[in-house]
């Protein structure tokens, strides 16, 4: 059994904030770390998102603050202004009792005054993205001189984004004496470095993923082709007619093509993701959190920080690369006890993906025909009926006056009924045919056993590459690729052209079958990139260069074999 929260060694008025929440035991994360922390160790934490980790750094900070000392004692850096919000919310309710600890939260997008106006009210705490912390650093307008605690908090996504040039330049411009946890959900090479380099004898808690809490949701999928997902959209929407949904997208380029698509059908569907200007991303949040907006279709980092318990389905308009993503995604449905549902689009050279996922959250998903256009008009006709029955017991207004007035006008009661049903009805789309795929019947069982093969399919990944899972840890290079597989690649392009990681990896993989499989560490510096590559790849360079990316003629030297 794990600690109760009234049994730790904290603040009495930290104890009654935890016990305004609900809370009594805490959870294995913070039941392994709290502790240690508290003795002033550094550690690093190995858990997944919605394991409760925030609560286990933030307690110890909290109790490692002096009031009297008006300097910034605590930091606690997250990737983005979503999760920066969503962490800062939690250390509020921690200190709701304890007024004499200020709290700020530094990010993107917002007016560089409001901020330095929190900053000289000589806040404790200090919750930050990475690039506005560097930025309120070199202004001199944030003094970390007397840190006492430094977080990195999600460090994995941080890294994946582009941002170790930062996290470096924080480690290296804070105390040395200084307190230091990294909390990721996986272990990557940069987060070995910092414990050897910037951490003494780190603790590392490595928190194992249960039983996934997917048990209150239903799990569907298609298999189509994958030319057909925006038609069987349509009919997935019409089918199911979701009051609110989430439709996830792995790339931005997708997200804004489906929104826009469906704008042109009439939904109320709104786009989500990181290239929005801040104040966008607000009021599209906002709107979807007041169900103002029905289906919101977003990239997983822009959604994170979106905390709502009204979404009744998840649609993934692709599988994610990820096992772990996956569950994040359909966890945002089925929330407050409620069920809920996730629909995935499957195609055929995502099937292995599809089992890769099936294994690890211990389930299998149900395999759905496709809605034929009756099906859709017989499902419509339904929900028609239900809302017709609905408006009936709850009219507030009679109408008997009005349908005199028709009947003596010449037109009988089924003549006004069914005009008055054809105005509510949904009219049907003029949905094109979708036929499933022919799949030939691989043996897809062999997959667990993934081994040497892995490697032996590396040269093949234009054509499978679909089919592999992407590493959950890509900074460790390619899967079964040992250090003498991997060449070391510098390119002219760099974070002043708006270089990040994400969209590397989608140039490579559309512009030369070239996978995430393939790509080991990704270094982004001011005007150039270093990455590692698998040496069986490396030829695939050679038809992109000269080509403009990111409004460059791109250029390839090979640094180290």
């Amino acid at each position: 059994m794990n600690k109760l929260f009234n049994e730790l060694p904290i603040l009495n008025e930290t104890k009654e904030a935890i016990k305004a929440l609900g809370l009594v035991e805490t959870t294995d994360i913070q039941h392994h770390t709290i502790d240690h922390l508290l003795e002033k160790k550094d550690l690093i934490g190995q858990a997944q998102t919605g394991t409760g980790k925030t609560f286990a750094f933030a307690i110890p900070m909290i109790e490692h603050i002096d009031p009297k000392s008006n300097v910034i004692q605590g930091l606690v850096i997250c990737p983005t202004r979503e999760l920066t919000l969503q962490v800062y919310k939690e250390f509020v309710k921690l200190v709701k009792f304890n007024k004499d600890i200020r709290i700020t939260s530094i990010y993107g997008g917002e007016s560089y005054q409001k901020q330095f106006k929190a900053l000289q009210n000589h806040p404790h705490i200090v919750v930050a993205t990475p690039g506005r912390a560097i930025d309120h650093l070199e202004r001199k307008t944030m003094d970390l001189s007397h840190l006492e605690m430094l977080v990195m908090d999600e460090a994995d996504e941080m890294l994946k984004m582009g941002f170790q040039e930062d996290l470096e330049k924080l480690l290296k411009d804070t105390p040395q004496d200084r307190q230091t946890a990294l909390f990721s959900a996986t272990m990557p090479d940069f987060i070995k470095k910092v414990a050897q380099k910037y951490q003494r004898n780190p603790e590392i808690v490595v928190i194992k993923t249960k039983a996934l809490t997917v048990d209150k949701i239903d799990q569907y999928y298609y298999m189509i082709k994958k030319s057909d997902r925006d038609q069987l959209l349509l009919r997935v929407l019409d089918f199911f007619h979701p009051t609110s949904a989430i439709i996830f997208a792995n790339t931005k380029k997708d997200v804004d093509h489906v929104a826009a698509y469906l704008q042109k059908f009439n939904y109320e569907a709104d786009a989500l993701h990181g290239d929005l200007k801040q104040n966008q991303r607000d009021y599209v949040m906002n709107k979807f959190r007041s169900r103002k907006l029905t289906l919101l279709v977003a990239t997983d980092v822009a959604a994170r920080g979106l905390d709502v318990s009204h979404v009744d389905v998840v649609i993934n308009y692709e599988l994610p690369f990820e096992d772990e993503v996956y569950v994040h995604r359909i966890g945002r449905t089925g929330r407050a006890g409620e069920s809920g549902m996730s629909v995935s689009f499957v195609y055929p050279s995502m099937r292995g993906k599809l089992m890769l996922i099936e294994k690890f959250i211990k389930s299998k998903m149900q395999e759905l025909e496709i809605p034929t256009i009756l099906e859709i008009t017989q499902k419509q006709d339904d929900k028609l009926f239900d809302d017709i029955k609905h408006y009936i017991d709850v009219k507030e207004k009679n109408y008997t006056e009005l349908i005199d007035r028709l009947i003596k006008t010449g037109y009988d009661v089924d003549d006004i009924i069914s005009a008055l049903i054809e105005k509510l009805s949904v009219k049907i789309k003029p949905y094109e045919d979708i036929s499933k795929p022919r799949t030939k019947q691989d043996s897809f069982s062999q997959i667990s056993s993934r081994g040497d093969r892995q490697g032996r399919r590396s040269d093949r990944s234009g054509r499978s590459g679909d089919r592999s899972q992407r590493s959950s840890d890509r900074s460790n290079g390619p899967r079964n690729s040992g250090p003498s597989n991997l060449v070391l690649v510098d390119m002219n392009i760099g974070k002043q052209d708006g270089l990040r990681a994400p969209h590397l990896l989608d140039y490579f993989k559309k512009n030369a079958d070239m996978y995430p499989k393939n790509i080991g560490d990704i270094n982004i510096h001011d005007n150039h990139t270093t990455f590692e590559i698998n040496a069986k790849a490396v030829k695939r360079l050679d038809q992109l260069n000269n080509k403009i990316f990111k409004g460059r003629q791109l250029k390839f030297k090979i640094t180290k074999k």
